[in-house]
């Protein structure tokens, strides 16, 4: 599988999925206008790397705001590594936030709650 690199613009986040790595990261701002045309794709490749995944898979959310419609997406990209998960791999999610920011802390523990995959809930220092 090839790597995806999808710079961010004003509403979509900046997406590096690198499978050779088992390195997938979602980071910035998501609020895109028909966020179904957006993830469904990103969706499908998770599904197909699922089949075939790495040893260790990590997904990476480093995210500065998203809105309601991102967050099904969201969830669904949880539910496939998820499966990776319970299939015996090594798979875990890093929730990074702003420590002043608790929306997004108590974003990262809904979806705990959710799943049975790891999520790992980060606090960090924006300057």
């Amino acid at each position: 599988m090839e790597n995806i690199e999808i710079e961010p613009t004003a509403t979509t986040p900046k997406i590096s999925f690198r499978p050779g790595d088992g390195y997938f990261e979602i980071s910035g701002k998501s609020l895109p206008e028909n966020s179904f045309e957006f993830y469904k794709p990103l969706l499908d490749y998770i599904e197909a790397y699922a089949e075939r995944p790495e040893t260790e898979t990590s997904l990476v959310f480093k995210l500065q705001y998203f809105n309601t419609s991102s967050t099904s997406h969201f969830l669904r990209m949880i539910k496939k590594f998820e499966k990776i998960f319970t299939d015996g791999k090594d798979a875990k999610v890093h929730w990074y936030y702003d420590e002043d920011d608790e929306d997004m802390k108590e974003a990262g523990e809904d979806f705990k709650v959710l799943s049975k995959l790891p999520i790992d809930i980060i606090g960090t220092q924006v300057d």
